[in-house]
């Protein structure tokens, strides 16, 4: 018996050994890209001048490579490459994205500043006269202006207060022009770039690297996509209330268990009914895939999660994924608590029915605004029995009060909660209280799971 308890023991931990997160193997080739790059500057620079005009160009040629390579990292980051949406995490990949484009138009913008000023001290002209003469007599610089200012509008409506006023639909596709403004500052690259005019190495480390980029691009967002749909015929089932202004959209189609997907992971969806079909939104499944079902639980938040309530049986839908890397696959401990907040309960619902593990090992506490609003609650009460799982909920009082998540209310109901793995997903103030509590509360940061799915 004693033996096959550790069997057993050593089963359920390999089951729920992590994957290795890439996310450091991937920075630091992000960075050793970056000294490549440099790398072609220093050997096409046979000397390093002093005076003001040299220097400023340089600077400007420095610039402009280094802006060339982020903007490749920008378009990698926006191709959806399953090791970063389902290993590093949507979330993450989108704040690298994110971050790479304010870099990418740093250095453009400095490119260009530094690049116009040096010309114009070597010259002796006026910045403006220096600035019509570049654009208008190098090769290439009408598009590349053009691609410039794409990348600065595409910039400006990113920024936060900028793209908080606007629909999510308007800001996405103003977002699509970053393609053709890379299209129209690539060949500028080539064409006036001393490096790559020099270099046919240089000319052709740019075409592979921007050519790998461009094929994953196509790959994942255009072709396996439409390979996805093609194959697995996507329809509606049924819509089936769940809590008020929550519901529950049923997909069939067929070989669904071919997609890949696991608890815990959530897909774009687009649904090819009036007022939706130009929108795709991400929307977690609800409960563990099935070779001819899949579900998503949605909450009434805006326009088109308050539509899908609407949506009629057999209506085409458009999906891409699986994404997430809020899985199985992310624990390292026996014990796991899952803290769900509002619509954060759908992936942990998923997770709650299907994470290894044996009587007690399994918790999850629900937060929600009353016990109305405890969406699939009839569900977690039937998962918790089968598996033996401890289920908690914390709703505000009849005078409105909120409950708190603390680091002692934490401790109390579960004494060695820094022996756990947490799973977390909710509203931004429930995951920043949360977290505060659970790091007080003795957790590592690396052994809390959280992926946000905010648009």
């Amino acid at each position: 018996m004693i033996q096959s308890g550790r069997a057993a023991r050593r089963l359920t931990m390999q089951a729920i050994r992590p994957r290795r997160n890439p996310a450091t193997v991937l920075l630091v080739a992000a960075w050793a890209g970056a000294s490549a790059v440099m790398w072609l500057w220093w050997d096409n620079t046979a000397v390093v001048h002093m005076d003001t005009a040299e220097w400023l160009i340089g600077a400007g040629r420095i610039t402009g490579l280094l802006g060339g390579y982020m903007i490749a990292l920008v378009v990698l980051q926006m191709a959806r490459v399953p090791a970063l949406e389902r290993r590093v995490g949507s979330d993450r990949a989108t704040r690298w994205h994110a971050m790479s484009g304010r870099y990418a138009i740093s250095l453009v913008v400095a490119h260009v500043v530094l690049t116009v000023w040096g010309y114009s001290v070597q010259a002796r002209t006026g910045l403006v006269e220096q600035t019509v003469t570049v654009v208008v007599d190098f090769p290439e610089m009408i598009e590349a202006t053009i691609g410039t200012a794409l990348l600065l509008l595409v910039g400006f409506v990113s920024a936060g207060a900028v793209r908080r006023r606007m629909r999510y639909e308007t800001w996405y596709y103003l977002h699509l022009l970053t393609y053709v403004a890379v299209y129209l500052t690539f060949w500028h690259q080539l064409a006036t770039g001393s490096e790559f005019v020099a270099s046919a190495t240089a000319r052709a480390i740019w075409y592979v690297l921007y050519g790998t980029v461009g094929a994953l691009l196509l790959w994942y967002r255009i072709l396996a996509p439409v390979r996805l749909n093609l194959t697995h015929r996507l329809r509606v089932e049924s819509v089936v209330d769940e809590a008020p202004g929550v519901v529950s959209v049923l997909i069939t189609g067929r070989r669904l268990h071919r997609i890949g997907a696991e608890a815990g992971q959530f897909f774009r969806w687009r649904f090819l009914a009036d007022g939706l079909r130009w929108s795709s939104n991400p929307y977690s499944l609800s409960a563990p895939p099935r070779p001819d079902l899949l579900r998503i639980t949605v909450k009434a938040a805006g326009e088109h999660s308050r539509a899908l309530s609407r949506l009629e049986p057999g209506t085409r839908v458009w999906a891409e994924g699986p994404y997430g890397a809020m899985t199985a696959g992310r624990r390292s401990r026996n014990k796991v608590l899952l803290i769900a907040g509002g619509a954060g309960i759908t992936p942990l619902r998923a997770l709650f029915e299907t994470l290894p593990g044996g009587p007690g090992d399994l918790s999850l506490l629900y937060r929600a605004g009353s016990t109305e609003d405890l969406a699939l609650w009839t569900e977690l009460q039937e998962i918790a029995e089968t598996r033996r799982a401890k289920l908690l909920y914390a709703v505000n009082g009849p005078d409105g009060a909120r409950p708190e998540i603390t680091t002692e209310r934490l401790k109390e109901v579960f004494p060695d909660i820094d022996e756990h793995d947490v799973y977390l997903c909710g509203p931004p103030g429930l995951a920043e209280e949360s977290y505060n509590a659970l790091r007080a509360a003795g957790v590592p940061s690396r052994r809390i799971h959280h992926e946000s799915f905010e648009m």
